[in-house]
């Protein structure tokens, strides 16, 4: 019944929604795992995109920990933490918004203004939504030298740094630490706010002959894979 309504609305109003890029369509009509979707989440093929890659991961059995590079108020970082609860969460953030040198990168190359503030967070508002808490680490300050020391490899990691360097530093040290079958989701590829996600992610994987594969939500990420 709710199908029929749907594609009725899409019949009567879909170029209005595609105008206003809202889109009514079904999903995994025969996949019968019971899902676990957060309702308010609001970017469905995204917050989806992260629960079917953990299924194939922890299915698989495969070893590794998570992490989420740019982690902002921790809204994506809680789903990854509790698709894994099992494993360790690290994320790194300045907790402080853009660097300078960062955001002087991208206004430079005509990338993004770099502007935008995203220093209304804290490590303690971020680590009180977390399902999990005990299994997440904080890497507070300037990422790559946050992880220096570290030994740990990947199944996942998100990087949602929106500025070219850290995402391009973020890919460098992820990918040799990415275990095969492993993902890495890189935000804003196809955002046009913020062009220095996809000129990281070509530039990247032209250099190491790596392939990925680019997603329509919200943010137009990018999926690479080992």
């Amino acid at each position: 019944m709710l199908k029929t309504i749907a594609r009725s609305v899409n019949f009567l109003f879909g170029k209005f929604f595609i105008n206003k890029k809202i889109f009514l369509s079904s999903s995994l009509d025969y996949f019968k795992k019971k899902r676990n979707i957060d309702p308010n989440y609001f970017d469905y093929v995204r917050l989806a995109t992260l629960e079917l890659l953990s299924y194939e991961i922890n299915e698989k059995g495969m070893s590794g920990n998570v992490a989420e590079l740019g982690v902002y108020k921790g809204k994506f970082a809680k789903h990854i933490n509790k698709y894994f609860p099992d494993r360790t969460l690290y994320l790194f953030d300045t907790f402080e918004g853009f660097s300078q040198n960062d955001s002087k990168v991208d206004v430079n190359m005509n990338l993004s203004p770099g502007s935008q503030n995203f220093a209304d967070t804290s490590v303690q508002n971020v680590l009180a939504i977390m399902p999990h808490a005990n299994n997440c680490i904080i890497k507070k300050g300037y990422f790559p030298e946050t992880a220096t020391g570290m030994d740990d490899k990947f199944v996942l990691v998100s990087i949602d740094a929106d500025l070219y360097s850290p995402i391009y530093s973020g890919l460098e040290y992820f990918y040799p630490r990415l275990q095969p079958g492993g993902y890495i989701l890189v935000h804003d590829y196809n955002n046009d706010n913020y062009k220095g996600s996809k000129k990281a992610v070509r530039e990247f994987c032209a250099k190491n002959n790596i392939s990925y594969m680019p997603i329509p939500d919200s943010g137009g990420s990018a999926i690479i894979t080992k």
